[in-house]
Protein backbone atom coordinates (compact mmCIF):
# COMPACT_ATOMS: atom_id res chain seq x y z
CA UNK A 1 0.00 0.00 0.00
CA UNK A 2 0.89 3.25 -1.13
CA UNK A 3 1.40 6.23 1.90
CA UNK A 4 -0.40 9.54 0.18
CA UNK A 5 2.07 12.68 0.03
CA UNK A 6 1.07 15.32 1.76
CA UNK A 7 0.01 18.75 0.44
CA UNK A 8 -2.20 21.89 1.06
CA UNK A 9 -4.08 22.92 -2.32
CA UNK A 10 -2.88 26.70 -3.52
CA UNK A 11 -6.60 28.10 -3.69
CA UNK A 12 -7.96 27.55 -0.04
CA UNK A 13 -8.72 30.25 1.99
CA UNK A 14 -7.70 28.15 5.46
CA UNK A 15 -4.78 25.58 5.55
CA UNK A 16 -6.71 22.77 6.78
CA UNK A 17 -8.91 23.19 3.96
CA UNK A 18 -6.43 23.44 1.62
CA UNK A 19 -5.28 19.78 3.43
CA UNK A 20 -8.96 18.55 2.68
CA UNK A 21 -9.18 19.64 -0.58
CA UNK A 22 -5.98 18.22 -1.64
CA UNK A 23 -6.48 14.81 -0.28
CA UNK A 24 -10.27 14.96 -1.94
CA UNK A 25 -9.04 15.48 -5.34
CA UNK A 26 -5.76 12.82 -4.86
CA UNK A 27 -8.63 10.33 -3.96
CA UNK A 28 -11.46 10.91 -6.59
CA UNK A 29 -8.41 11.23 -9.55
CA UNK A 30 -7.36 7.90 -8.08
CA UNK A 31 -3.74 8.61 -7.32
CA UNK A 32 -4.65 6.62 -3.86
CA UNK A 33 -6.57 3.85 -4.12
CA UNK A 34 -9.53 2.14 -1.96
CA UNK A 35 -6.92 0.48 1.02
CA UNK A 36 -4.15 2.93 0.84
CA UNK A 37 -3.13 4.07 4.51
CA UNK A 38 -2.61 7.89 5.28
CA UNK A 39 0.87 8.95 6.97
CA UNK A 40 0.47 9.44 10.75
CA UNK A 41 -1.12 13.21 11.27
CA UNK A 42 2.16 13.93 13.04
CA UNK A 43 4.00 13.34 9.69
CA UNK A 44 1.46 15.00 7.82
CA UNK A 45 1.64 18.05 10.12
CA UNK A 46 5.66 17.49 9.94
CA UNK A 47 5.84 17.53 5.97
CA UNK A 48 3.83 20.34 6.23
CA UNK A 49 4.58 22.75 8.74
CA UNK A 50 1.36 23.12 9.98
CA UNK A 51 0.01 22.38 13.69
CA UNK A 52 -1.16 18.79 14.18
CA UNK A 53 -4.89 20.25 14.84
CA UNK A 54 -4.80 21.95 11.51
CA UNK A 55 -4.41 18.15 10.19
CA UNK A 56 -6.71 17.27 12.63
CA UNK A 57 -9.25 19.47 11.26
CA UNK A 58 -8.33 18.72 7.52
CA UNK A 59 -8.88 14.30 8.34
CA UNK A 60 -12.31 15.22 10.20
CA UNK A 61 -13.73 16.82 7.17
CA UNK A 62 -12.73 14.49 4.80
CA UNK A 63 -14.14 11.45 6.84
CA UNK A 64 -17.78 13.67 6.83
CA UNK A 65 -18.03 12.84 3.08
CA UNK A 66 -17.05 8.88 3.44
CA UNK A 67 -13.71 9.13 1.72
CA UNK A 68 -11.91 8.04 4.59
CA UNK A 69 -12.06 5.57 7.38
CA UNK A 70 -9.35 5.31 10.80
CA UNK A 71 -8.85 1.55 12.17
CA UNK A 72 -8.34 1.27 15.86
CA UNK A 73 -4.44 0.65 15.94
CA UNK A 74 -3.68 0.47 12.41
CA UNK A 75 -3.99 4.14 11.34
CA UNK A 76 -6.11 5.99 8.82
CA UNK A 77 -7.32 4.31 5.61
CA UNK A 78 -8.83 5.55 1.82
CA UNK A 79 -12.43 4.15 2.54
CA UNK A 80 -13.74 4.80 -1.09
CA UNK A 81 -13.72 1.83 -3.41
CA UNK A 82 -11.50 2.85 -6.86
CA UNK A 83 -14.71 1.82 -8.57
CA UNK A 84 -17.27 4.32 -6.46
CA UNK A 85 -14.48 7.34 -7.97
CA UNK A 86 -17.22 9.27 -9.73
CA UNK A 87 -19.12 9.27 -6.64
CA UNK A 88 -17.01 11.40 -4.56
CA UNK A 89 -17.79 13.86 -7.02
CA UNK A 90 -21.51 14.59 -7.85
CA UNK A 91 -22.60 13.89 -11.14
CA UNK A 92 -24.92 16.58 -11.52
CA UNK A 93 -24.86 19.77 -9.68
CA UNK A 94 -27.87 22.13 -8.52
CA UNK A 95 -26.39 25.50 -7.85
CA UNK A 96 -28.11 27.72 -5.87
CA UNK A 97 -25.28 30.68 -5.69
CA UNK A 98 -26.55 32.78 -8.85
CA UNK A 99 -29.67 35.18 -8.12
CA UNK A 100 -32.05 34.83 -11.22
CA UNK A 101 -35.81 34.31 -11.36
CA UNK A 102 -37.18 30.77 -11.33
CA UNK A 103 -39.33 30.55 -15.05
CA UNK A 104 -42.49 29.52 -14.78
CA UNK A 105 -44.01 27.22 -17.09
CA UNK A 106 -47.19 29.43 -17.58
CA UNK A 107 -45.34 32.51 -18.39
CA UNK A 108 -43.72 30.81 -21.28
CA UNK A 109 -40.87 33.00 -21.35
CA UNK A 110 -39.44 31.14 -24.36
CA UNK A 111 -42.46 31.33 -26.75
CA UNK A 112 -42.85 35.50 -25.93
CA UNK A 113 -39.72 36.00 -26.44
CA UNK A 114 -40.02 34.14 -30.09
CA UNK A 115 -43.54 35.35 -30.62
CA UNK A 116 -42.44 38.82 -29.70
CA UNK A 117 -38.96 39.05 -31.92
CA UNK A 118 -40.61 37.38 -34.61
CA UNK A 119 -43.16 40.21 -35.02
CA UNK A 120 -40.89 42.96 -34.55
CA UNK A 121 -38.61 41.47 -37.18
CA UNK A 122 -41.85 41.15 -39.39
CA UNK A 123 -41.66 44.87 -39.72
CA UNK A 124 -39.50 47.65 -39.86
CA UNK A 125 -36.20 45.69 -39.90
CA UNK A 126 -33.67 47.92 -40.57
CA UNK A 127 -34.10 49.71 -37.56
CA UNK A 128 -32.90 47.04 -35.61
CA UNK A 129 -29.86 45.99 -37.38
CA UNK A 130 -27.84 49.19 -36.37
CA UNK A 131 -26.64 51.62 -33.71
CA UNK A 132 -29.19 53.60 -32.16
CA UNK A 133 -28.72 56.65 -29.83
CA UNK A 134 -26.72 55.25 -26.22
CA UNK A 135 -29.23 56.98 -24.39
CA UNK A 136 -32.29 55.01 -26.24
CA UNK A 137 -34.94 56.18 -28.74
CA UNK A 138 -37.70 57.88 -27.50
CA UNK A 139 -39.97 55.31 -27.50
CA UNK A 140 -37.82 52.83 -25.43
CA UNK A 141 -37.28 55.37 -22.63
CA UNK A 142 -40.95 56.60 -22.36
CA UNK A 143 -41.67 52.77 -22.18
CA UNK A 144 -39.21 52.83 -19.22
CA UNK A 145 -40.77 55.56 -17.51
CA UNK A 146 -44.05 54.53 -17.58
CA UNK A 147 -42.54 50.93 -16.13
CA UNK A 148 -40.70 52.96 -13.28
CA UNK A 149 -44.57 55.40 -12.91
CA UNK A 150 -45.52 52.76 -9.72
CA UNK A 151 -42.38 53.24 -7.65
CA UNK A 152 -42.32 57.16 -8.21
CA UNK A 153 -46.25 57.97 -8.11
CA UNK A 154 -45.90 59.37 -11.15
CA UNK A 155 -43.82 59.12 -14.51
CA UNK A 156 -40.61 59.62 -13.95
CA UNK A 157 -39.89 62.91 -16.60
CA UNK A 158 -38.84 61.41 -20.17
CA UNK A 159 -35.89 63.59 -20.50
CA UNK A 160 -33.84 62.25 -16.92
CA UNK A 161 -34.16 58.63 -18.15
CA UNK A 162 -31.55 56.50 -19.88
CA UNK A 163 -32.12 52.90 -21.69
CA UNK A 164 -29.06 50.83 -20.83
CA UNK A 165 -27.87 47.79 -21.75
CA UNK A 166 -28.22 46.08 -18.29
CA UNK A 167 -27.61 46.87 -14.48
CA UNK A 168 -24.22 46.12 -13.93
CA UNK A 169 -22.90 48.11 -17.05
CA UNK A 170 -24.82 51.41 -16.04
CA UNK A 171 -23.60 50.44 -12.36
CA UNK A 172 -20.21 50.95 -13.61
CA UNK A 173 -20.41 53.53 -15.96
CA UNK A 174 -21.79 56.22 -13.12
CA UNK A 175 -19.37 54.84 -10.20
CA UNK A 176 -17.01 55.92 -13.34
CA UNK A 177 -18.34 59.37 -12.99
CA UNK A 178 -18.52 59.53 -9.74
CA UNK A 179 -14.66 57.63 -9.00
CA UNK A 180 -12.91 61.55 -9.41
CA UNK A 181 -14.81 62.48 -5.97
CA UNK A 182 -13.52 60.11 -3.39
CA UNK A 183 -15.00 57.08 -1.85
CA UNK A 184 -18.33 55.43 -1.63
CA UNK A 185 -19.80 53.44 0.87
CA UNK A 186 -22.19 50.81 1.00
CA UNK A 187 -23.71 48.67 3.43
CA UNK A 188 -21.44 45.54 5.11
CA UNK A 189 -23.03 42.78 2.94
CA UNK A 190 -23.84 44.19 -0.29
CA UNK A 191 -23.92 43.26 -4.14
CA UNK A 192 -20.31 41.42 -5.22
CA UNK A 193 -20.83 43.49 -8.65
CA UNK A 194 -20.18 46.44 -6.90
CA UNK A 195 -16.85 45.22 -5.07
CA UNK A 196 -15.97 44.14 -8.53
CA UNK A 197 -16.76 47.60 -9.89
CA UNK A 198 -14.78 49.81 -7.01
CA UNK A 199 -11.93 46.98 -7.30
CA UNK A 200 -11.79 47.94 -11.18
CA UNK A 201 -11.78 51.91 -10.30
CA UNK A 202 -9.70 51.97 -7.44
CA UNK A 203 -12.17 52.95 -5.19
CA UNK A 204 -12.76 52.77 -1.32
CA UNK A 205 -15.88 51.22 -0.48
CA UNK A 206 -16.75 52.36 3.82
CA UNK A 207 -18.87 49.57 4.81
CA UNK A 208 -22.17 50.73 7.18
CA UNK A 209 -23.99 49.27 9.72
CA UNK A 210 -27.32 47.21 8.95
CA UNK A 211 -30.13 45.78 10.60
CA UNK A 212 -33.49 44.39 9.59
CA UNK A 213 -34.39 46.85 7.50
CA UNK A 214 -31.01 47.41 5.81
CA UNK A 215 -28.49 50.22 5.93
CA UNK A 216 -29.18 52.02 9.71
CA UNK A 217 -29.38 56.20 8.85
CA UNK A 218 -26.68 56.80 11.95
CA UNK A 219 -24.30 54.82 10.10
CA UNK A 220 -24.98 57.03 6.98
CA UNK A 221 -24.62 60.19 8.55
CA UNK A 222 -21.65 59.01 10.87
CA UNK A 223 -20.03 58.43 7.05
CA UNK A 224 -20.74 61.44 5.70
CA UNK A 225 -19.54 63.29 8.36
CA UNK A 226 -16.23 61.30 9.00
CA UNK A 227 -15.05 60.03 5.16
CA UNK A 228 -17.28 62.65 2.85
CA UNK A 229 -18.45 60.01 0.58
CA UNK A 230 -18.89 60.72 -3.04
CA UNK A 231 -22.09 58.66 -3.08
CA UNK A 232 -24.22 55.53 -1.20
CA UNK A 233 -24.46 52.72 -2.95
CA UNK A 234 -27.97 50.88 -1.56
CA UNK A 235 -30.74 48.08 -2.53
CA UNK A 236 -34.07 49.33 -0.69
CA UNK A 237 -36.10 46.46 -1.85
CA UNK A 238 -35.33 42.92 -0.98
CA UNK A 239 -31.59 43.82 -0.43
CA UNK A 240 -28.70 41.48 -1.95
CA UNK A 241 -28.02 39.54 0.19
CA UNK A 242 -29.51 39.85 3.54
CA UNK A 243 -33.11 40.20 2.02
CA UNK A 244 -33.61 43.38 3.86
CA UNK A 245 -36.29 45.96 2.41
CA UNK A 246 -36.70 49.61 3.61
CA UNK A 247 -39.77 50.63 4.75
CA UNK A 248 -41.23 54.08 4.34
CA UNK A 249 -39.61 55.95 7.01
CA UNK A 250 -36.13 54.21 6.74
CA UNK A 251 -36.50 55.58 2.70
CA UNK A 252 -36.73 59.33 4.16
CA UNK A 253 -34.24 58.95 6.68
CA UNK A 254 -31.23 58.00 4.08
CA UNK A 255 -32.78 60.61 1.79
CA UNK A 256 -32.86 63.71 4.06
CA UNK A 257 -29.19 62.81 5.29
CA UNK A 258 -28.32 62.65 1.61
CA UNK A 259 -29.94 65.77 0.81
CA UNK A 260 -28.37 67.37 3.72
CA UNK A 261 -24.75 66.23 2.93
CA UNK A 262 -25.15 66.42 -0.68
CA UNK A 263 -24.25 62.98 -0.89
CA UNK A 264 -25.17 61.22 -4.55
CA UNK A 265 -27.61 57.71 -4.18
CA UNK A 266 -26.88 55.26 -6.46
CA UNK A 267 -30.03 53.07 -6.08
CA UNK A 268 -29.86 49.70 -7.32
CA UNK A 269 -33.37 48.63 -7.81
CA UNK A 270 -33.79 44.95 -9.10
CA UNK A 271 -36.33 43.58 -7.08
CA UNK A 272 -39.12 46.03 -6.43
CA UNK A 273 -41.73 44.23 -8.77
CA UNK A 274 -41.50 41.15 -6.30
CA UNK A 275 -42.68 43.03 -3.79
CA UNK A 276 -46.14 43.07 -2.69
CA UNK A 277 -47.13 46.42 -1.90
CA UNK A 278 -44.63 48.88 -4.14
CA UNK A 279 -42.58 51.46 -2.26
CA UNK A 280 -41.55 54.77 -3.29
CA UNK A 281 -38.33 54.81 -4.75
CA UNK A 282 -35.32 56.92 -2.85
CA UNK A 283 -35.34 58.97 -6.09
CA UNK A 284 -38.83 60.67 -5.22
CA UNK A 285 -37.25 62.00 -1.93
CA UNK A 286 -33.57 63.03 -3.13
CA UNK A 287 -34.79 63.20 -7.12
CA UNK A 288 -31.45 65.80 -7.71
CA UNK A 289 -28.99 63.14 -6.08
CA UNK A 290 -30.32 60.09 -7.36
CA UNK A 291 -29.31 57.57 -10.06
CA UNK A 292 -31.98 54.89 -9.82
CA UNK A 293 -31.39 51.65 -11.71
CA UNK A 294 -34.00 49.00 -12.62
CA UNK A 295 -33.43 46.20 -14.50
CA UNK A 296 -35.53 43.79 -16.36
CA UNK A 297 -33.02 40.81 -15.69
CA UNK A 298 -34.79 40.08 -11.97
CA UNK A 299 -37.96 40.54 -12.43
CA UNK A 300 -38.56 38.67 -15.88
CA UNK A 301 -35.37 37.29 -16.85
CA UNK A 302 -31.17 38.10 -17.66
CA UNK A 303 -31.91 37.16 -21.35
CA UNK A 304 -33.35 40.77 -21.22
CA UNK A 305 -30.04 43.02 -20.81
CA UNK A 306 -32.27 46.13 -20.34
CA UNK A 307 -31.74 48.49 -17.65
CA UNK A 308 -33.76 51.83 -17.43
CA UNK A 309 -31.73 54.54 -15.31
CA UNK A 310 -33.28 57.76 -14.12
CA UNK A 311 -30.69 60.59 -13.59
CA UNK A 312 -30.67 63.53 -11.30
CA UNK A 313 -30.87 65.54 -14.42
CA UNK A 314 -31.08 66.03 -18.10
CA UNK A 315 -27.66 66.83 -18.09
CA UNK A 316 -26.52 63.42 -16.15
CA UNK A 317 -28.13 61.34 -18.91
CA UNK A 318 -25.86 62.80 -21.50
CA UNK A 319 -22.70 62.79 -19.11
CA UNK A 320 -24.25 58.64 -18.33
CA UNK A 321 -24.47 57.96 -21.92
CA UNK A 322 -20.81 59.44 -22.81
CA UNK A 323 -19.16 57.33 -19.79
CA UNK A 324 -21.63 54.12 -21.35
CA UNK A 325 -20.12 54.38 -25.13
CA UNK A 326 -16.44 54.00 -23.45
CA UNK A 327 -17.73 50.42 -22.62
CA UNK A 328 -21.31 49.05 -23.33
CA UNK A 329 -22.92 51.42 -25.94
CA UNK A 330 -26.32 50.77 -25.42
CA UNK A 331 -28.91 48.24 -24.95
CA UNK A 332 -30.03 45.82 -27.81
CA UNK A 333 -32.16 47.77 -30.41
CA UNK A 334 -33.70 44.40 -30.59
CA UNK A 335 -34.31 43.48 -27.20
CA UNK A 336 -34.98 47.53 -25.74
CA UNK A 337 -38.16 47.43 -28.40
CA UNK A 338 -39.23 43.92 -27.10
CA UNK A 339 -39.56 45.46 -23.83
CA UNK A 340 -41.12 48.30 -24.85
CA UNK A 341 -43.66 46.02 -26.83
CA UNK A 342 -43.72 44.30 -23.32
CA UNK A 343 -44.37 47.21 -21.48
CA UNK A 344 -47.23 48.76 -23.72
CA UNK A 345 -48.92 45.70 -23.82
CA UNK A 346 -49.18 44.51 -20.49
CA UNK A 347 -46.88 41.44 -21.31
CA UNK A 348 -44.14 42.51 -18.60
CA UNK A 349 -46.45 42.84 -16.03
CA UNK A 350 -48.06 39.62 -16.77
CA UNK A 351 -44.44 37.75 -16.82
CA UNK A 352 -43.52 39.34 -13.39
CA UNK A 353 -46.68 38.62 -11.48
CA UNK A 354 -46.17 34.85 -12.56
CA UNK A 355 -42.41 34.90 -11.38
CA UNK A 356 -43.70 36.84 -8.04
CA UNK A 357 -46.53 33.86 -7.57
CA UNK A 358 -43.69 30.72 -8.23
CA UNK A 359 -41.16 32.63 -6.09
CA UNK A 360 -44.06 32.85 -3.27
CA UNK A 361 -44.23 28.56 -3.90
CA UNK A 362 -40.28 28.48 -3.78
CA UNK A 363 -39.98 30.49 -0.46
CA UNK A 364 -42.93 28.08 0.50
CA UNK A 365 -41.05 25.14 -0.06
CA UNK A 366 -37.84 26.70 1.56
CA UNK A 367 -39.69 27.61 5.10
CA UNK A 368 -40.88 23.88 4.87
CA UNK A 369 -37.61 22.27 4.45
CA UNK A 370 -35.89 24.65 6.54
CA UNK A 371 -38.11 25.44 9.39
CA UNK A 372 -35.07 24.62 11.50
CA UNK A 373 -32.88 27.03 11.02
CA UNK A 374 -32.52 30.59 11.02
CA UNK A 375 -32.78 32.72 7.69
CA UNK A 376 -34.30 36.32 6.36
CA UNK A 377 -36.65 36.07 3.39
CA UNK A 378 -39.00 38.31 1.42
CA UNK A 379 -42.02 36.05 0.79
CA UNK A 380 -41.80 36.77 -3.21
CA UNK A 381 -37.90 37.38 -3.19
CA UNK A 382 -35.89 34.93 -5.47
CA UNK A 383 -33.36 34.42 -2.51
CA UNK A 384 -32.54 34.32 1.47
CA UNK A 385 -30.12 34.79 3.94
CA UNK A 386 -29.04 31.38 6.01
CA UNK A 387 -28.19 31.86 9.71
CA UNK A 388 -25.26 29.25 10.18
CA UNK A 389 -25.07 27.24 13.25
CA UNK A 390 -22.04 28.27 15.62
CA UNK A 391 -19.57 25.66 14.57
CA UNK A 392 -19.53 26.38 11.29
CA UNK A 393 -17.49 29.15 8.96
CA UNK A 394 -19.76 30.19 6.10
CA UNK A 395 -16.86 29.93 3.50
CA UNK A 396 -16.01 26.36 5.49
CA UNK A 397 -19.55 25.19 4.85
CA UNK A 398 -20.27 26.64 1.18
CA UNK A 399 -17.13 24.46 0.05
CA UNK A 400 -18.67 21.42 1.78
CA UNK A 401 -21.97 21.89 0.06
CA UNK A 402 -20.33 22.81 -3.29
CA UNK A 403 -18.26 19.16 -2.71
CA UNK A 404 -21.77 17.84 -1.79
CA UNK A 405 -22.79 19.00 -5.05
CA UNK A 406 -25.19 22.36 -4.05
CA UNK A 407 -23.57 25.81 -5.08
CA UNK A 408 -24.43 28.56 -2.11
CA UNK A 409 -22.53 31.79 -1.79
CA UNK A 410 -20.86 32.38 1.53
CA UNK A 411 -20.95 35.89 3.35
CA UNK A 412 -17.35 36.63 2.29
CA UNK A 413 -18.32 37.09 -1.12
CA UNK A 414 -20.57 40.13 0.15
CA UNK A 415 -18.74 41.10 2.29
CA UNK A 416 -17.15 45.36 2.74
CA UNK A 417 -15.16 45.20 5.80
CA UNK A 418 -14.45 43.06 8.66
CA UNK A 419 -17.08 40.75 9.41
CA UNK A 420 -18.25 37.91 12.00
CA UNK A 421 -21.44 37.20 10.43
CA UNK A 422 -21.34 33.27 9.34
CA UNK A 423 -24.11 33.20 6.52
CA UNK A 424 -24.68 31.71 3.08
CA UNK A 425 -26.78 33.42 0.26
CA UNK A 426 -28.98 30.03 -1.11
CA UNK A 427 -31.03 31.69 -4.63
CA UNK A 428 -34.30 30.09 -5.07
CA UNK A 429 -34.92 30.88 -8.84
CA UNK A 430 -32.03 28.49 -10.40
CA UNK A 431 -33.45 25.86 -9.89
CA UNK A 432 -35.06 24.28 -13.00
CA UNK A 433 -38.06 23.32 -11.19
CA UNK A 434 -39.70 23.04 -7.36
CA UNK A 435 -38.70 19.36 -7.19
CA UNK A 436 -35.30 19.67 -7.94
CA UNK A 437 -35.16 22.65 -5.48
CA UNK A 438 -36.73 20.61 -2.97
CA UNK A 439 -33.88 17.93 -3.43
CA UNK A 440 -31.41 20.43 -3.01
CA UNK A 441 -33.40 22.36 0.08
CA UNK A 442 -33.33 18.91 1.73
CA UNK A 443 -29.54 18.17 0.87
CA UNK A 444 -28.34 21.73 2.59
CA UNK A 445 -30.58 20.61 5.90
CA UNK A 446 -28.73 17.41 5.93
CA UNK A 447 -25.67 19.15 5.69
CA UNK A 448 -26.81 21.34 8.28
CA UNK A 449 -27.70 18.97 10.31
CA UNK A 450 -25.23 15.93 9.84
CA UNK A 451 -22.07 17.61 8.49
CA UNK A 452 -21.00 19.24 12.16
CA UNK A 453 -18.18 19.16 14.44
CA UNK A 454 -18.33 16.81 16.87
CA UNK A 455 -18.42 17.71 20.76
CA UNK A 456 -14.83 16.23 21.01
CA UNK A 457 -13.34 16.88 17.92
CA UNK A 458 -10.41 19.59 18.30
CA UNK A 459 -11.28 22.79 16.20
Amino acid sequence: MSLWKPRIEAHARYKHQGIADALKADITRGLIKSGDALPPQRDIARALGVDLTTVTRALNEVRRLDLIEARTGSGTFVKMRSGQRAAATPATELDLSMNIPPQPVGADLPGRIANGVGALLAGETARFLSYQETAGTGPARQAGAAWLTPRYGAAPAFERLLVAGGAQSALFAICNLLANRGAICAGAMTYPGLKSIAAALGLTIHPLAMDKHGIVPAAFEECCRRAAPSALYVIPSIDNPTTATMPLERRQDIAAIANRYRVAIIEDDPYAELLDQPLPALATFAPDLTWHIATLSKCASPALRVAYVACPSPLDVLKLAASLRASNPGASPLLAALATSWIEDGTLQQIALAIRAESRARQGLAATILHDWTYAAEPAGHHLWLTLPEQWHASEFAALARRSGLGIVPASAFSTGPSGIEAVRVSLGAAPDRASLGEGLALLDRLLREATFSPGMIV
